[in-house]
């Protein structure tokens, strides 16, 4: 095969596989406003930590004519790992039991939350502010910077909510904060009652055009120290 076809078709493989790797599904929404993507987009969820009096769970929720659970993320087996200590801070393998991670696959032009529900009378609280009593605002999004905001807020209200509305930027640039406050105290704002992080699964082909790509690297560069070991 021609040398110089050889290395133009695999640095194009390599860039088709580095940019389907980066390169974010078209998403209407990821935040406050809702969940929704324009095409199948399979995200992964991690538990971070808990803090609450409650025995928690996060589910995934379609919202069409009503709102149903689909898909149960985390459930708490305790309230927190020892009692108020830490301000009732509950942690993976402690409170939350499992591998701690856990993949969905949203559908195409549906539209779906997350829900955070507490136990109790009118204790279900949803990241789509729309959704809750009075509309609300009970969640926020952001990037993993998020994540030490709320812990140096951990004990007053949380005053940047309403700038940490939208993650979808987030989502596809390292991973994307989502902290729920789920009415307890008064509901006091302080949105650190319960923490994942969010990130999407490469698609397999796109893993596979990655390795192609590299590998005819790899390749390559044989080819061209044989080449100057010949000569």
């Amino acid at each position: 095969m021609n040398t110089k076809f050889l290395s133009a078709l695999t640095a194009t493989a390599a860039a088709t596989a580095l940019f389907g790797a980066t390169a974010p599904a078209q998403a209407a929404s990821f935040g406050t406003t809702g969940i929704s993507f324009q095409k199948d987009t399979e995200i992964a969820f991690s538990f971070v930590e808990s803090h609450g009096r409650y025995k928690s769970t996060l589910g995934i929720y379609e919202v069409n004519k009503s709102i149903s659970l689909i898909k149960t993320l985390f459930t708490e087996t305790k309230s927190s790992d020892n009692g108020a200590a830490n301000e009732y801070k509950g942690t993976l393998g402690n409170t939350v039991l499992g591998p701690g991670k856990v993949a969905f696959t949203f559908l195409a032009n549906k539209i779906y939350t997350l829900g955070l529900d507490s136990g109790g009378y009118n204790s279900l609280v949803y990241s789509t502010s729309a959704l809750n009593r009075g509309s609300s605002q009970q969640a926020v999004f952001g990037g993993l910077s998020l994540f030490t905001a709320l812990n140096v807020e951990a004990t007053k209200t949380f005053q940047a909510a309403a700038q940490n509305t939208n993650g979808l930027g987030a989502l596809f640039n390292g991973g994307a904060v989502i902290s729920f406050d789920d009415r307890g105290n008064a509901n006091d704002k302080d949105f650190q009652d319960f923490t994942v992080i969010a990130e999407p699964v490469p698609e397999p082909m796109t893993m596979t055009g990655l390795a192609l790509g590299l590998g005819g690297l790899v390749a390559a560069r044989r080819r061209r120290r044989g080449s100057n070991t010949a000569s």
